[in-house]
């Protein structure tokens, strides 16, 4: 036998990732998690793929009617028919024969019959693929730990020498995790819900043990959709190395004091910050950089966290950068994404199938702040974004993203401090001077090459966006209130760029 033939998949393409090569055949395996976490669902997707390849597959309830079941798939929209059915009523029905009588509850019966019985079944039939829904109605039958520990190993003893691969579902309805069966099975998979105090709940998936296979540990994200489970394998830069020589290619912007100031433009292959206060052309500056990649043939991503797409449309038309060309031509593709229903793995997997599938090369998170309330939990949402960021960077992706600053003039705060994971941070400023409220721009970091050390302003007009010269006559620009040092008859120049 071949090391492919000796694997098994799932059914489930990014769970079959998670688990390198797959399940090995052969082996017993316990699915856990509290009810509604996704079981039931996982186990079918399971047993299709195995009759969707010709292997015989067989489900066992001891919980469930076989209308349950068909309810389970016609939501899905799956064909059932290949797949063997037990459900525990026409055992029980056997054996209240055997017994000579009309009423017989399941608690009232044998396991050891039970057993008997279910292997009778699993002889006649001979399948692949078996799954058990739910060991917890073992376990009561059982009465005690000993004995039930002798049935799944005598199960199990029994179950491998007919060449099967088998699942049992375990709902966690104890009080105590089930020890017993996790120390005897090959493998085994956790599933769990997590409930925020706002928006959906979130599900996860962990491999809480799997002999002889090096799989992805940690939580992954899951959801389930009409069609079953989908499962965002947790990112790991390392799988995705630079293959790639060393680029040189920059976007530019198109406007020549911005590119000045940033060393002639944006590196290919790196992150890159524009953070500032709310209302300093953040969002602006990413509409720029993405129509000018759109008219160098290059798809474009933009992720919009904090306002409708409606809006960003309205806005792009309002400051001369329609972006609805853009849109029509497919080489701009924007997208709402609601942090309260989307996971953080669910979004790191919807960008990597963007640009292994589809090859964007242009990837915009407006905003962080959106993207922060994904994920509450701060040391989990820098570890992730360092992953995302890595890998975009390793596919020689530019990518640009926006963190709004508390505070408006003089000292600001950020949410969270993700400067350093950055490899361009471009700051966005408010001054005051004349009795008016203007903008400045800086580069403070730029990991790729020299940048200009210099603060220019920029005005975002009706005409579009325009950058003037460094603003060598003031002093004090970063704080809010500069101070001029210049003559009186150049600061009327001020404010009025000239490029």
């Amino acid at each position: 036998m071949s090391v492919e033939n000796s694997y098994c998949k799932t059914g489930i393409p990014g769970l079959d990732h998670i688990l390198d090569k797959g399940l090995p055949i052969n082996r017993m395996y316990v699915l856990e998690g509290e009810p509604g976490s996704g079981k039931t669902t996982l186990a079918l997707q399971f047993l299709i793929e195995g009759a969707r390849i010709g292997e015989k597959t067989l489900y066992i309830s001891f919980s469930e009617t076989a209308d349950e079941l068909q309810a389970v798939a016609d939501s899905h929209k799956w064909d059932l028919t290949k797949i063997h059915m037990i459900d525990l009523s026409s055992l029980e029905r056997e054996l209240a024969t055997r017994a000579h009588t009309t009423l017989f509850h399941p608690s009232e019966l044998e396991l050891n019959q039970i057993t008997d019985n279910l292997l009778k079944r699993i002889e006649e039939i001979g399948p692949s693929r078996i799954v058990f829904d739910s060991v917890s109605e073992m376990r009561l039958l059982a009465e005690n730990p000993l004995r039930y520990r002798r049935q799944v190993l005598a199960l199990k003893q029994n179950l491998s020498k007919r060449s099967s691969t088998v699942f049992f579902l375990d709902d966690l309805t104890g009080n105590t995790e089930n020890l017993q069966v996790q120390s005897i099975a090959h493998g085994v998979i956790r599933l769990s819900r997590l409930h925020h105090q706002f928006g959906g709940e979130r599900r996860q998936l962990r491999v809480l043990k799997l002999r002889g296979v090096k799989f992805v540990g940690g939580h992954h994200d899951f959801e389930i959709e009409t069609g079953g489970l989908k499962v965002y394998p947790r990112m790991i830069s390392a799988e995705h190395a630079d293959t790639n020589e060393l680029n040189n290619d920059v976007l530019k912007s198109g406007i020549s004091g911005l590119d000045s100031l940033l060393g002639n433009g944006l590196d290919v292959g790196t992150s890159n910050l524009f953070i500032g206060p709310a209302g300093t052309g953040k969002s602006s500056l990413c509409i720029l950089y993405a129509l000018s990649a759109v008219k160098q043939n290059q798809k474009v991503s933009f992720f919009v966290f904090d306002e409708t797409i409606s809006n960003l449309r309205k806005r792009s038309k309002s400051v001369g950068m329609d972006i609805d060309p853009a849109m029509k031509s497919g080489l701009l593709r924007v997208q709402k994404i609601d942090p309260a229903e989307l996971s953080p793995g669910a979004f790191s997997g919807l960008i990597r199938d963007l640009v292994k599938k589809e090859e964007f090369k242009v990837v915009i998170i407006d905003s962080l702040n959106g993207y922060i309330q994904a994920m509450p939990q701060e040391n989990f949402l820098v570890l992730q974004l360092h992953e995302l960021l890595a890998y975009l960077n390793n596919h020689n992706i530019v990518t640009l993203m926006t963190l709004a600053q508390h505070g408006m003039i003089g000292s600001m705060q950020s949410p969270v401090d993700l400067t350093y994971l950055a490899d361009t941070v471009i700051l966005t400023r408010y001054f005051e001077t004349q009795g008016c409220i203007k903008k400045a721009i800086s580069v403070i970091k730029k990991r790729t090459g020299l940048h200009e050390n210099s603060i220019r302003e920029y005005l975002i007009t009706a005409k579009g966006v325009s950058v003037g010269p460094a603003l060598s006559e003031f002093e004090g620009i970063l704080t809010g209130v500069p101070r001029f040092h210049g003559a009186k008859s150049s600061i009327l120049k001020v404010g009025k760029p000239s490029e």
